[in-house]
């Protein structure tokens, strides 16, 4: 058995806009293929040029698709039964960018695609994000680690410009 212990590098946007507005903005800004579909898709091409082709034709302004989404508030709000709280977390990502991580680092592949929360509280709507280089940097592959900078740089983007 191996272990390590990491960093983790929370980036967090805090936005005076309103939830709704926030969320929609996001959502904007990143695909929504039917993943089912999708899979089917990608099984379906035959190089990596019409692969990659299919996977750009799905993402959205910000290079990001949405892979999944978790509306947490639901939960927190029938057991409060108020409109309160507000969170939800999306899985995003974009299967070209996690393929150039993993391939210098397949651990990679355990933290990809990433997770983007976006909760209201009394100070504003946080739109917050783990960077992926402080999970990568234990591994030290300067390869992965470009990646990853690029990576968090563009989530940065989307979150800043989702929150307005």
């Amino acid at each position: 058995m191996i272990t390590w212990q990491g960093t983790v590098h929370r980036l967090t946007v805090i936005s005076s806009r309103s939830f709704e507005t926030v969320v929609a903005a996001f959502e904007a800004a990143i695909g929504h293929p039917d993943m089912s579909e999708f899979q089917n898709r990608i099984s379906g091409t035959n190089s990596y040029v019409e692969m990659e082709r299919l996977i750009q034709s799905d993402v959205g302004k910000s290079g990001f698709m949405e892979l999944a989404r978790f509306d947490l508030g639901a939960i927190l709000r029938k057991e409060q039964a108020q409109e309160k709280p507000k969170i939800v977390r999306f899985l995003i990502g974009n299967p070209l960018i996690m393929k150039e991580m993993v391939k210098h680092v397949p651990d990679a592949g355990s933290y990809a695609p990433v997770t983007v929360l976006i909760d209201e509280r009394p100070d504003g709507v946080h739109l917050s994000y783990d960077l992926m280089a402080g999970f990568l940097d234990p591994y030290g592959n300067v390869d992965a680690l470009k990646v990853a900078w690029d990576l968090d740089s563009r989530v940065e983007k989307l979150l800043r410009e989702a929150g307005g």
